[in-house]
């Protein structure tokens, strides 16, 4: 029988050291990427978009200069994939999958990410219109 610790918040699997190659993968996230993926889960598709017209006419107009994307280019693409997953399950686009890899995170990551994704959109409470 395999232990999970549900005291974690989305917290997976330990890490396991790959014995084949003798080269250890994470096969985790730490706080702050869980903290990311949670996040995201109340961002919409339209932020990973750029700014529309609107918005850059009111930056023009009040000289406002707000960036919502992550300064760090690893945590946004892991931000984005998040969003996808929150909003399509498991049908997230090529290019963020590809970002999500080019940024150094693992299969293995990928997996646990898509899974908890995928327990908690089931999770969520579903409205009835009875």
């Amino acid at each position: 029988m395999a232990f999970l610790d549900f005291s974690q918040p989305m917290a997976g699997p330990a890490p396991v050291a790959s014995i084949a190659q003798g080269v250890s993968t994470p096969t985790d996230f730490t706080q702050q990427e869980w903290q990311i993926v949670a996040l995201a889960r109340t961002d919409g598709l339209r932020s990973l978009q750029g700014p529309g017209r609107f918005v850059r006419l009111g930056r023009w107009i009040f000289g406002e200069d707000t960036n919502l994307t992550l300064a760090s280019e690893r945590l946004e693409a892991l931000r984005r994939l998040a969003v996808e997953a929150w909003h399509r399950g498991y049908a997230v686009s090529l290019s963020a999958l590809a970002a999500f890899r080019a940024a150094g995170f693992s299969t293995a990551q990928l997996e646990l990410l898509l899974a908890a994704i995928s327990a908690g959109r089931h999770a969520r409470p579903r409205r009835s219109f009875a």
